[in-house]
């Protein structure tokens, strides 16, 4: 229903920034959840962090402090602000939304994918 494109990744150096966005396809609503998903390899997907739009927010423990979601609704585009990238950071990063207000469950729309790689 919503196509979600990634874009913003790159390779960076430890202790460096970059912001990933998460443009829809269309406008769509605000009341829909939406989030940031990662996976190394080897690794199991995790959530990064999440939005209700609503001001209600969740961060993994391990980047609390170093990570921000926003968004500009006028845009259609979902933002994650990284700072402070550590090796462990590097992973394909996604972008998803979920069918509901909450960002509970499995997401319903995903992106392809950036790929974030964070050098030592």
């Amino acid at each position: 229903q919503v196509q979600l494109v990634e874009s913003g990744g790159g390779l960076v150096q430890t202790g460096g920034s970059l912001r990933l966005s998460c443009a829809a396809s269309r406008s769509i609503s605000n009341v829909n959840a939406m989030g940031w998903f990662r996976q190394a390899p080897g690794k199991e997907r995790e959530l990064v962090a999440a939005a209700s739009w609503d001001g209600s927010t969740y961060y993994a423990d391990s980047l609390k402090g170093r990570f921000a979601i926003s968004r500009d609704a006028a845009k259609n585009t979902l933002y994650l602000q990284m700072n402070t990238l550590k090796p462990e950071d590097t992973a394909m990063y996604y972008c998803a939304r979920w069918s509901g207000t909450s960002y509970f469950g499995t997401p319903n729309s995903w992106g392809q994918g950036t790929q974030v790689t964070v050098a030592s």
